[in-house]
């Protein structure tokens, strides 16, 4: 079952925990919070659906802090981040306005970044196309002291590479342009997946994502994120939570969105769709809806993507740290 820890019982955590070396940031390893650590901080929008712009930096730098057991939010960006790095932010922008991380958010998230010592123009936002960061509220930036913002638009690999059960041509952006990844998505189910949050996310940086929707997207989720492209570059992810919707995703739909009113944040990317899914479930139940599982699409994928390695998917592992911004 999930702890909910403050920030500073969060001390404890990063004393026992594994020296952890963030590949290209420093040639010194840092001591990171174990696995399984999800960070989330209270974040909502006014009557108007705005959140404003103090609000969400607050959140970021709590959410950060918590994540990486810092004691400031520059900090945190400097444990993970290297001035050397070019930083590629996937963003999940298929819902549009409505459920998409909200530009405010994601400025608060690159802001700290150029704190931290990473140069705007070192800086990427990135969707599958232009198309859908426009319609998310996103202007495309292709030159200028940054951060860029453009669409991977088709520019993808030549060649396919195998990971586990996929084969699939990776967009050069992730290949050949980025040296440090963040899966910046939102808090949504889906109806093969069932979540869609932080892991599949990653879904928008290879040719044939169509290709891999049977059996609820595992282990083709899981195969995606665990090859060395996604896995050795991915530093961080991070939630927007101010709107989720637990019914009726991937696309927005009206009477499946509900206020979460919070920002969440982590470097394990499975222990965080753990958390989203829980959230997810929480909200269901409240609605006299089935259960993911219950509903015959439970995100087999997180229990994969564990199994490989590549973080926490046991509930009973989970740890949410909950900070005020």
């Amino acid at each position: 079952m999930t702890r909910r820890l403050t920030r500073r019982e969060l001390g404890a955590l990063v004393g026992g925990a594994a020296m952890t070396r963030v590949a290209g940031s420093s040639t010194e390893a840092v001591a990171l919070p174990k696995k399984g650590v999800v960070c989330t901080a209270p974040l909502s929008a006014g009557a108007d659906d705005r959140v404003e712009p103090g609000a969400a930096d607050a959140a970021m730098a709590a959410v950060l802090m918590g994540a990486t057991g810092s004691t400031d939010g520059a900090g945190a960006v400097r444990l993970l981040f290297s001035p050397r790095d070019v930083v590629g932010i996937k963003l999940n922008c298929l819902g549009g306005r409505r459920l998409s991380p909200r530009p405010v958010v994601v400025t608060a998230l690159v802001d700290l970044l150029v704190a931290g010592g990473v140069a705007r123009d070192r800086i990427i936002l990135f969707e599958r196309s232009s198309r859908e960061l426009e319609r998310a509220g996103f202007p495309i930036r292709r030159e200028g002291s940054g951060p860029r913002c453009y669409g991977t638009d088709n520019n993808y690999d030549r060649k396919p590479q195998v990971s586990g059960s996929i084969g699939s041509c990776f967009a050069r952006l992730v290949s050949e342009t980025c040296t440090a990844l963040i899966s910046f998505g939102v808090v949504k189910d889906h109806d093969l997946a069932g979540v869609s949050a932080g892991l599949k996310n990653w879904y928008g940086v290879i040719h044939n994502p169509n290709k891999y929707h049977d059996h609820q997207c595992d282990p083709y989720v899981a195969d995606v994120v665990r090859h060395p492209l996604i896995r050795e570059k991915l530093r961080l992810t991070v939630l927007d939570g101010v709107t989720a919707q637990c019914h009726g995703g991937p696309a927005y739909r009206a009477s499946g969105v509900f206020p979460l009113a919070a920002l969440a944040a982590s470097i394990d990317p499975v222990a965080v769709d753990l958390w989203a899914w829980k959230v997810i479930d929480a909200e269901r139940r409240r609605r006299g809806l089935e259960t993911l599982e219950e509903a015959g699409r439970p995100p087999r994928f997180i229990a994969t993507a564990a199994r490989y390695g590549l973080g926490v998917g046991d509930p009973a592992d989970l740890v949410e740290v909950g900070v005020q911004g």
